[in-house]
């Protein structure tokens, strides 16, 4: 599952929530921007997302032994809405980025991440933003090693 291609994502409209902490902490910060999209009926347009604002794998890594990573989960919507003091609505960068498939459970996939930043080395390429995780299915509704999760890269 974990081949890797190069695709041009196109921006997305998204509302966004961030804080610092664990990586765990998805599993808090999405059903809680869930929770307010629904709340509004805010009508959605893709499976959520996670943005890694940590720039280099060595940020990355530190962030997750120290529990301190600037996290943020977004949803694709199909219409701004007013920003609220927790909840952002932006466009997420597209362009060209390197994309793989991790599946499994998502506590497992560091072995995915380090092929895709090896492949992005090997092959002349630089990561030119943040690397993010899509979410293609529910892991309330399939067993964990059923979770598939999209990996991206910018890259130029």
């Amino acid at each position: 599952m974990d081949e890797i291609t190069v695709v041009e994502v196109e921006p997305q409209l998204v509302l966004g929530m961030r804080k610092r902490g664990g990586y765990e902490d998805i599993g808090i910060l999405l059903p809680k921007l869930w929770e307010f999209i629904t709340s509004k009926n805010i009508a959605m347009a893709g499976p959520p997302i996670f943005v890694c604002h940590e720039e280099t794998v060595e940020e990355a890594e530190k962030a997750y032994k120290e529990k301190n990573a600037d996290l943020e989960v977004a949803i694709p919507i199909s219409g701004r809405v007013e920003d609220t003091e927790e909840v952002k609505c932006y466009e997420l960068p597209g362009g060209k980025m390197a994309r793989t498939v991790h599946k499994g459970p998502y506590e497992e996939c560091c072995p995915v991440y380090e092929k895709l930043f090896a492949w992005i080395k090997e092959n002349g390429k630089k990561i030119v933003g943040l690397t993010r995780e899509v979410y293609l299915n529910d892991p309330g509704e399939v067993p964990p090693e059923e979770i598939l999760t999209e990996i991206y890269a910018p890259i130029e």
